[in-house]
């Protein structure tokens, strides 16, 4: 069975992004959310990164 990734709209912060991520890796979406800020403040590539998933990511609550 393949695994899918989505945004999880239901229990999200902003996008859902991070919730989405953790779901798929199986990790606490408190470490996604820290390594996001962390990425954040290092030149801004993760709120480049963050933008870019919430586009592309489907919902996964439709």
């Amino acid at each position: 069975m393949v695994k899918k990734l989505y945004k999880n709209t239901r229990e999200k912060m902003i996008c859902g992004v991070c919730q989405g991520l953790s779901e798929y890796f199986n990790i606490d979406v408190t470490i996604i959310r820290l390594a996001f800020a962390l990425f954040g403040l290092c030149a801004g590539t993760g709120i480049i990164l963050y933008i870019i998933a919430a586009i592309i990511m489907p919902d996964k609550y439709e």
